[in-house]
């Protein structure tokens, strides 16, 4: 036994459905999955994606159409749902998704979350700085509270072995000094990167430019992370990018944990 959890950013949940994404979801057997970039709306999913793979949906839609929106599928019932992190600004892009299964005096969360991109422009990397800077008190009271994991797109790659071409990409969104910053302060408060404590290789992406060759070359980047509490990531066994099938520009990111829910 042991839990099973999936991470993927869909880049449209009708889109990716196309390519197979519920059959492969439906194959996995995942015991939680997070997604995001649903761009979807409730009367989209309803009737369609309210099950994938045996697994019930709870999301958070953003108010634009066909734009962010994220989903927390789970075998198990939670015993409470929280959609949302109580910020008004990015509440309405539809950004975060807490199940929690508190039982037998264990508090514990699974949070699917989609962090902003910053780079469509100058406008939208402030945006980005302003969800870094409300996340982080959000998360260290969460910490001191119960355990959690949190999968997502967090649209930053940590360190140079995160992305192929690092030197040209020092100034560009996703890697910049501060965005690095943000996740080693993260990380030293006592979050864990799962994947990187399992895997210490490089060429380990989850996400490919649609411009180019860079899916063929594997220039990519990590931009998708499980960040565990200590306690919890100590039970990580096992961790793969499944690049057999795409369903989207980002690969799922799966990792087997010891513990159950």
């Amino acid at each position: 036994m042991g839990f099973r959890l999936v991470t993927l950013n869909l880049n449209g949940i009708r889109s990716a459905s196309s390519k197979g994404f519920l059959d492969w979801a439906a194959s996995t057997a995942a015991d939680c999955m997070g997604v995001q970039e649903v761009k979807a709306q409730a009367a989209d999913v309803a009737g369609r994606f309210e099950r994938v793979g045996g697994l019930d949906g709870f999301f958070q839609f953003a108010q634009k159409k066909g734009y962010s929106g994220v989903g927390l599928y789970t075998r198990q019932q939670p015993s409470e749902v929280l959609i949302g992190f109580g910020n008004d600004e990015f509440d309405a892009e539809g950004r975060y998704v807490e199940a929690r299964y508190d039982r037998g005096g264990r508090k514990l969360s699974i949070i699917s979350c989609y962090f902003p991109s910053g780079s469509s422009g100058e406008e939208r990397q402030a945006a980005k700085y302003r969800f870094l800077a409300a996340l982080f008190p959000h998360l260290l009271q969460l910490k001191a509270e119960r355990e959690f994991i949190l999968v997502g797109d967090v649209n930053i790659a940590h360190q140079e072995i995160d992305l192929k071409n690092w030197r040209g990409n020092q100034k560009n969104s996703g890697f910049l000094p501060e965005e690095r910053a943000w996740m080693t302060q993260l990380l030293e408060t006592g979050l864990v990167d799962v994947f990187r404590r399992l895997n210490p290789n490089p060429d380990q992406y989850t996400w490919w430019s649609n411009r180019g060759q860079a899916w063929a070359k594997n220039v990519g980047w990590r931009l998708d992370y499980h960040l565990a509490t200590p306690a919890l990531a100590e039970t990580a066994q096992r961790e793969q990018i499944y690049l057999a099938q795409r369903f989207s520009d980002h690969a799922p990111l799966t990792i087997d944990y010891g513990f159950e829910l």
